[in-house]
């Protein structure tokens, strides 16, 4: 992986969240909403933006597009993001975002197991 890209995509505050919460596990837009608390236009813009670049993958399960790091991710890629997970350690907004997605982990349980058909019709994190 281009060690350009990785980096041009690192530049947002917005996507180093969103890729610090998937370093979780996968989840999908409206989970990434309630975490970070932003509309769901701005997620998914971030999340095409990382999609394009080869930072996420994405995976339509029913009717939810699921997101998560790649299964193999390239050596810089993997470098970087344990460098993320490094440094978000301390960040209070990045401690935040994790101790909203723990309140909400029962909702997403269905994203982890893979299981659309246990999805909720309308999802309310």
């Amino acid at each position: 992986m281009d060690l350009i890209k990785i980096y041009e995509c690192l530049c947002d505050q917005t996507r180093l969240r969103l890729l610090n919460v998937l370093s979780q596990g996968p989840l999908c837009v409206c989970h990434f909403q309630t975490v970070l608390a932003e509309p769901q236009v701005k997620i998914s813009k971030h999340l095409a933006y990382l999609r394009e670049r080869g930072l996420v993958e994405c995976e339509r399960q029913g009717n939810w597009v699921v997101y998560e790091l790649p299964a193999k991710p390239s050596r810089e890629l993997a470098a970087n993001l344990a460098c993320l997970q490094d440094c978000a350690r301390e960040n209070p907004v990045f401690k935040r975002d994790l101790a909203r997605l723990k309140k909400i982990e029962p909702a997403c349980a269905w994203v982890r197991a893979g299981e659309p058909e246990n999805a909720p019709g309308q999802c309310r994190c």
